[in-house]
């Protein structure tokens, strides 16, 4: 997981707006809550490469590099990394931009692996194999 100091190119997969009732006692987002925002961002990636049911089964390196605070716009750009047999590995950056500036920074970032499932919920190969980016 590197750093860079600009958005990826290209819209994000999920854009939102940190709410009051999204904080914890600090005031500041909660990091479940922006855990649960990329969860989301990766899941779009998986269904679309599975082409069906997926789950998470593992985020990896999870590193919260600044606070999110009420009233940013919190923007998730998940890209496909890895596909095995069954499984896909998902990147997902969080970048934050205070509501009246016109910078972003950086606030998170992790690993999702997901699974395919079948509608029983059993591990299934990956049907559609797009090129990881």
């Amino acid at each position: 997981m590197g750093g860079s100091d600009q958005p990826p190119v290209g819209n994000p997969t999920i854009r939102t707006i940190a709410m009051p009732a999204d904080t914890n006692p600090a005031g500041d987002i909660f990091g479940g809550w922006l855990m649960s925002q990329m969860d989301l961002a990766a899941g779009t990636v998986a269904a679309y490469t599975s082409g069906g049911r997926s789950a998470t089964i593992a985020v990896e390196g999870m590193i919260f590099h600044r606070p999110v605070k009420v009233g940013d716009e919190v923007s998730l750009y998940a890209s496909l990394i890895k596909i095995g047999k069954t499984s896909m590995t998902i990147h997902v950056d969080a970048w934050r931009r205070p509501r009246e500036a016109r910078f972003s920074e950086k606030v998170t970032e992790a690993n999702f692996v997901f699974v395919a499932l079948d509608t029983a919920g059993k591990p299934i190969p990956i049907q559609s194999q797009p090129t990881p980016a």
